[in-house]
């Protein structure tokens, strides 16, 4: 029998479930892909999901409710037409299709389901959702490949069959900087815990991303200055930060309180050979040689202090900047990650 396996990306919106899926390819499996915000849309999906929120708010004032955004009939179209032995999720499925409607079709054809979890842990603030997100989808699984060791527990202790599965990234050329344009550069989308971190290293730091001008009125100007509020993606993403002294790491506010700090900007910034600098958390030290391929702060003076050593050690920031790099290379490209999946999946012996 052929081993044909299709990725429904539930977060196309990066390039993470597209270099996988290029990356699993390249073991010789046959490889469909679809990002599913790109799917064909349900008639009058906008009204549709309001008329049927309030609908549900009846029956169960507590319970979460979502219509999912597609029509089924088009995804049931494609896996008869591709006849996958496996179907592999990137981060959700609820939000564009129903899971059990996928889980029927499953089991009819005889398809594994496979999640890969790259974002659970944006739902612990939303705990309706989160419940949704474990009685609806979660059930439907074979296994379940987590980014996180933290919640990885979590999902076992739900009897659910899960592995801790981290992220990767793709190889890429790096070219030489000869001056860095930047002392410490922090890419990501604004919240609470990231501003009152950065307001301590703000002579130092530049930031992109978006939602921050929201966050206005509980900065300082000085901060306010410091930001250019725009996501950066692929190459302009590179450059900045191989021109940066210190790639700055700041988990989410779920991500901290659930203590895991492994996301994929610590791959990303990795794989162009750049210095690392993210909040401490056990699992860190599980991937990473602390202070040899990777360096952590505990708190706002751990960092600042991390912060103006670093930048006044340049040999030492250099050589954590190659020992992460060569870990990189070792373990964490998707070309590596990918074997893993697979050999999880019963696609690779």
């Amino acid at each position: 029998m052929s081993k044909k396996l299709l990725v429904l990306d539930g977060i196309g919106g990066i390039d993470l479930g597209r270099n996988l899926a290029s990356s699993i390819e390249e073991k010789g499996i046959s490889t469909k892909y679809f990002d599913m915000s790109s799917m064909r849309k349900i008639v009058l999906q906008g009204p549709r999901s309001s008329i049927a929120k309030m609908l549900n708010k009846k029956k169960d004032k507590d319970g979460f409710y979502c219509l999912p955004k597609c029509d089924f009939d088009e995804l049931e179209k494609q896996i008869n037409q591709f006849k996958p032995n496996k179907i592999l999720i990137i981060g959700f499925l609820y939000k564009f299709y129903e899971p059990q409607r996928l889980k029927r079709l499953a089991d009819r054809l005889g398809i594994e389901l496979f999640l890969y979890d790259t974002d659970s842990c944006n739902l612990y603030s939303t705990r309706r959702e989160f419940i949704f997100f474990i009685e609806n989808e979660l059930k439907i699984y074979n296994a379940i490949f987590s980014f996180s060791r933290v919640v990885t527990d979590f999902f076992k202790r739900k009897k659910l069959n899960a592995f801790f599965c981290p992220f990767g990234d793709t190889t890429k050329t790096i070219q030489p900087i000869e001056k860095s344009e930047t002392d410490v550069i922090f890419v990501g989308s604004a919240d609470l815990r990231r501003v009152f971190l950065l307001e301590n290293i703000a002579d130092k730091v530049t930031i992109y991303g978006n939602r921050w001008q929201r966050q206005w009125p509980l900065m300082s100007a000085n901060l306010q200055q410091k930001v250019i509020d725009k996501p950066i993606w692929g190459d302009e993403l590179q450059a900045k930060l191989t021109a940066s002294k210190i790639v700055l790491n700041i988990t989410r506010i779920p991500f901290y309180g659930a203590e895991t700090g492994i996301n994929h900007r610590i791959f990303e910034a990795m794989s162009m050979g750049c210095f690392v600098l993210t909040d401490h958390c056990d699992e860190i030290a599980e991937l990473f040689e602390i202070g040899e391929e990777i360096e952590t702060y505990k708190g706002i003076e751990d960092l600042k202090q991390k912060v103006d050593f670093y930048l006044t050690n340049d040999e030492e920031r250099e050589r954590i900047a190659i020992g992460g790099y060569q870990r990189f290379l070792k373990d964490y490209t998707w070309q590596t990650r990918a074997a893993d999946l697979l050999t999880k999946m019963g696609l690779l012996n």
